[in-house]
């Protein structure tokens, strides 16, 4: 009984202490793939860096999938269209009103398909902008002026728009920044390592954010 008790307590442990996260695969033709190197650099970095505990094994969901409320934390990006079924985001709502978290990551020109999209999400609900004085520009780095840029795009100003609901911050909407190529492996955009570190530096506030906060 005793040898018993000690597993559970084990292997309880470790699924209380192991976190995960994953890729959100969606319908419309946009390439929810894109990146591929992105997320797994970021959890190593994580991992390295804040004392996070995040499973380095990269899974794919999709929208509709019940497999979704495996994963307190999920990345969405792309370049072009996104489509919701009524069952996706109902699916959706509901991982994210029990206490999921959805980064969406434009990889330049998502915007305007993901903006409607997130309608039939939270109806009732719009995207606002994040002030900067909001906890997740200084978890553990400090971006006083909000999110970085770490793309040109078309060359405007960074933006963070967020969903919340009864005070919780749910739903991160990052534009004009492109953090996710900033993750990627430094040969992908050769950018130079301070932009890397930037970009990497904000994912880890963001994954604090969602796994300590």
């Amino acid at each position: 009984m005793k040898l018993f008790f000690l597993c559970f307590l084990y292997f309880n442990t470790l699924i209380v202490f192991t976190q995960n996260v994953a890729v959100l695969k969606y319908s419309g033709g946009g390439d929810w793939y894109s990146n591929p190197t992105a997320l797994p650099n970021l959890v190593r970095f994580c991992n390295d860096n804040i004392d996070t505990n995040i499973k380095e094994t990269i899974e794919t969901v999709e929208v509709g999938s019940i497999d979704i409320f495996q994963y307190p934390f999920l990345h969405m990006t792309g370049h072009g269209n996104v489509f919701f079924s009524d069952e996706d985001a109902e699916n959706l709502r509901k991982h994210l009103l029990s206490g999921g978290f959805l980064h969406i990551d434009d990889n330049y020109g998502m915007e305007p398909y993901i903006t409607k999209e997130l309608k039939k999400v939270f109806p009732n609900k719009a995207l606002i902008e994040i002030p900067k004085t909001h906890p997740i520009f200084n978890m553990v780095y400090q971006f006083p002026n909000g999110l970085p840029k770490i793309h040109e795009h078309d060359g405007k100003a960074p933006k963070a728009m967020g969903i919340f609901h009864e005070g919780r911050l749910l739903l991160l909407f990052t534009f004009e920044s492109d953090l996710g190529d900033g993750w990627e492996d430094p040969e992908v955009h050769n950018d130079p390592e301070d932009v890397r570190q930037k970009a990497l530096k904000m994912g880890a506030n963001i994954m604090k954010y969602v796994f300590i906060s």
